[in-house]
């Protein structure tokens, strides 16, 4: 399991709240500039974009991992995402070979706000899984299952795939992923995500009678009887994202009847009945290439998130692009993220007592690294 090292009650944010953002950015500007090549302030592309500003680099959450882990000078993370991004971040950038390249010397990895979480990795819980895993035991051999935990999980799940012959995944890399899984297994418990398992394993030919939806609140068996789980190849959990969920099929007629030509983009997260209706869908990288190598008059309707939909709006004012909901709706747990938590964390790790530390356990860390690897091999 990861721990946190918080000395909020210690160090009070109450001071910065009261400040002025302008205020605010001139501190948070000169710790970067007095701390130089030695901090990393990784922004996922969910944050607002006030906090985008002062980040060095901006990416989704492995992306920004990988990068941040492959830095010489880098001695400490600021990562303004949510709690799992700040886990990953941990595991790679204090992995062994990097620990022995730097005598020993961990890098924090730091979170601004402790409560900056994610529902979706929120409804599997550890104890969860292992419960699951050995219920489905009593009716199908789990030596020929394959757990597939989606990068937005807590580091016990990836370890959990590590220890179990499992792998992650992201979601730009599912497909590849779950043929991997399927050359080495009969079934792929995949968790805890059900819409991207379930629309990544449509497109592969994979009928949805044979994908069970494991429920963890169930009173027997997942909810799943007996013999559906015997005729599964891919039993899903039953956990979403609360900002993909949101998105509707009338969403997308609306859009289509009021704006003739409009494509719609959309996130493998979302419902199939959506996904199915989109031009494309794709993870957030696609998404933003999709926008960025398309002409200009382009009309969009994006189904992703409210801020990452915004910045592609505001840097490409030559297409017309529009929200996928007529109800705005953000990633509320990484909006939590502002400058005054910035400021405030920053300023204490100048000063020499971090707060917020993220820090995953060297067992966990260590079969988390093993699942993390075998997707790194996957092509």
């Amino acid at each position: 399991m990861s721990t946190v090292a918080d000395s909020d009650t210690l160090h009070p944010l109450a001071p910065y709240k009261s400040l002025e953002n302008d205020t605010l950015r001139d501190r948070i500007e000169a710790v970067r500039k007095e701390l130089g090549e030695r901090l990393l302030i990784l922004g996922h592309h969910y944050q607002q974009d006030e906090v985008i500003a002062h980040c060095d680099l901006r990416g989704d959450s492995y992306q920004l991992s990988q990068m941040a882990s492959a830095s010489e000078k880098c001695e400490q993370i600021v990562f303004c995402g949510v709690h799992f991004m700040a886990e990953t971040a941990d595991i790679l950038a204090n992995r062994p070979e990097r620990l022995k390249s730097r005598d020993q010397r961990r890098v924090p990895v730091i979170l601004p706000d402790l409560a900056a979480g994610c529902s979706m990795a929120d409804m599997a819980a550890i104890n969860q899984v292992d419960a699951a895993w050995e219920d489905m035991g009593e009716v199908i051999d789990t030596s020929e299952v394959i757990p597939v935990t989606y990068i937005n999980s807590a580091a016990s799940l990836k370890a959990f795939c590590g220890r179990n012959g499992g792998i992650v995944c992201t979601s730009s890399n599912a497909k590849a992923v779950l043929e991997w899984a399927f050359e080495r297994g009969k079934r792929v418990f995949f968790f805890p995500d059900q819409h991207l398992g379930r629309n990544t394993a449509l497109k592969m030919g994979i009928d949805v009678e044979q994908m069970p939806v494991w429920d963890p609140y169930a009173m027997e068996l997942g909810g799943i009887t007996e013999s559906a789980l015997e005729n599964s190849r891919v039993i899903l959990w039953k956990g979403h994202c609360s900002v993909h969920q949101m998105f509707r099929p009338e969403h997308v007629h609306q859009f289509r009847e009021q704006h003739p030509g409009i494509q719609i983009l959309v996130h493998p997260e979302c419902p199939r009945e959506v996904n199915d209706l989109a031009d494309i869908s794709g993870s957030t990288g696609a998404i933003i290439q999709a926008v960025k190598s398309s002409p200009a008059g382009t009309k969009w309707a994006i189904g992703t998130e409210l801020h990452l939909v915004n910045r592609l709006k505001a840097e490409h004012p030559e297409q017309e692009i529009h929200f996928l909901s007529p109800v705005l709706c953000m990633c509320a747990t990484m909006y939590r993220i502002d400058l005054a938590h910035l400021a405030w964390c920053l300023e204490n790790l100048r000063d020499g007592h971090p707060v917020n530390v993220i820090s995953v356990d060297d067992d966990t860390s260590a079969w988390s690294l093993v699942a993390l690897e075998r997707m790194l091999a996957v092509k």
